[in-house]
Formats: C-alpha cells, structure tokens, sequence
C-alpha cells in the first residue's frame, strides 16, 4: 500500500453540510450566533479534532514500531484565526495564525522517550504536516499524564 485516496461527500443546507465519509456520517454546523443551527461541530472545531485524531493514529503506530508503552492519550488542541480574513478581508489570512496541541500520555516511558514519541509522531502526522506547511505556527507540547 503505497497511496491512499481520502473521499468524502457532502450534502449542505444553509451553514450545516452532512458529510458522508465511507459507512460514516457526521454533522459540521456553525453556532446559531454565526448563522447555523448548532447540529454539530464548526469546521475549524472539526480540523482540531481531525488533528488530535491524526495524532493518535499515528503516535499508536509509532509507539509499536519503538516499542513505546503507550496506554492512552488526552488531548487539549487549541488555534488561533483572524475573523476578518474569512470575513473577506484579503489583507488577512484566511487560515490559524498557530494552533497549539497539549498532549498528556498515559505511559511507563521516560520523558526522552515521550519526546521521542512526539517527534516521529508529528514528522509523519500528514494534518499536523499539512498545517506546518502552510506556516501556521504549530506548538507541539507532550507530557506525562
């Protein structure tokens, strides 16, 4: 497996879309204060999560491969975006000015080895990636639970 080809379909009414993602569905809304109707989450709200969800995925592949102890992980991720870019101000950036991820493993390990764990996790995280690239300043912070 050398590729992999993401696909999502979406039906939108208003501010809410219902998106289909394989046998998945789930809801993306934007608060009532911002026009929607509040079925679900807002899609910046989804990309943090999205990201804490890459994260996982990839620190558990990691953890196997260095044979990491890693028993679980909570997470805090929090951006930060001027509304006046996707208000249509074109001075503005449109996307997070940084985001921040505050990760606290449930683990035997070191620090070292937690940092360790961060390292090779972000480096092959393709969101955490994707968001570095275009050059939101992303903080990456792991520690022990």
């Amino acid at each position: 497996m050398s590729k992999l080809t993401v696909k999502t379909n979406g039906l939108s009414e208003k501010m809410k879309t219902q998106v289909t993602a394989g046998e998945h569905s789930f809801t993306i809304d934007e608060p009532e204060s911002f026009g929607g109707t509040n079925q679900g989450p807002d899609p910046l709200s989804t990309l943090l999560g999205a990201l804490a969800s890459c994260e996982n995925v990839i620190a558990n592949f990691v953890a196997k491969e260095i044979n990491f102890d890693l028993q679980g992980i909570e997470y805090e991720v929090t951006g930060e975006l001027d509304l006046r870019g996707l208000m249509g101000d074109s001075s503005v950036r449109t996307y997070f000015e940084w985001v921040k991820i505050e990760a606290k493993l449930s683990t035997t390990e070191s620090e070292d080895r937690i940092q360790e764990l961060r390292e090779l996790s972000d480096a092959r995280c393709p969101i955490f990636q994707t968001l570095k690239a275009a050059g939101v300043n992303i903080v990456s912070n792991w520690t022990k639970a």
